[in-house]
């Protein structure tokens, strides 16, 4: 363990240091470099405000016009033939829209059913196993341009699915 804590602390700082010298090796002007790296880093978080304050207010006028739970209670017989616990579902969802959404569902269902609870096991796989794609989608591609998403859209909702059916079979598997 002592070698693992020991490399997580200075792997960053090696890896950075490695990237400086290498480039002061090639001839690479490294500070100036950075620089418009970072200029570059800014203009780019500043354009993506929009995308990110129109995502956010998405989210919560999905979550307060009850939307979710209509969605959730017209799902119910499904899940529960397919035995999905009703308690992750929500997480599932918001997942793709929202990372700190679904951290806060992750967190809440934790601690309402406890850390080495089926819920609590699921809810962290789940959390793992997936991603915010329409967040990914609205911000990241909208930044940059790219206004044709249909094929990404579809290819990282079915990779949302897989994960989450993923993390029910393995943790059904592991921990049941």
């Amino acid at each position: 363990m002592s070698f693992i804590n020991s490399f997580s602390i200075w792997f960053i700082p090696f890896l950075i240091g490695f990237i400086l010298l290498y480039g002061t090796y090639k001839k690479v002007p490294t500070y100036e470099a950075f620089v418009e790296g970072g200029k570059e880093g800014f203009s780019l978080a500043v354009s993506m405000i929009p995308y990110l304050v129109g995502m956010l207010v998405s989210i919560s006028v999905f979550r307060a016009s009850g939307a979710l739970d209509l969605l959730l209670d017209f799902g119910k017989p499904l899940f529960d033939w397919l035995h999905v616990p009703g308690e992750v579902v929500p997480l599932g969802l918001m997942r793709t829209i929202s990372g700190s959404g679904a951290l806060g569902m992750t967190s809440d269902l934790i601690a309402s059913h406890g850390p080495d609870s089926f819920i609590g096991r699921l809810a962290s796989t789940i959390q793992g196993s997936t991603d915010t794609t329409f967040y990914v989608l609205t911000v990241y591609f909208g930044a940059v341009g790219i206004r044709k998403m249909g094929y990404a859209l579809k290819v990282g909702l079915l990779a949302d699915l897989v994960g989450f059916i993923a993390s029910i079979v393995v943790v059904s598997l592991v921990f049941s």
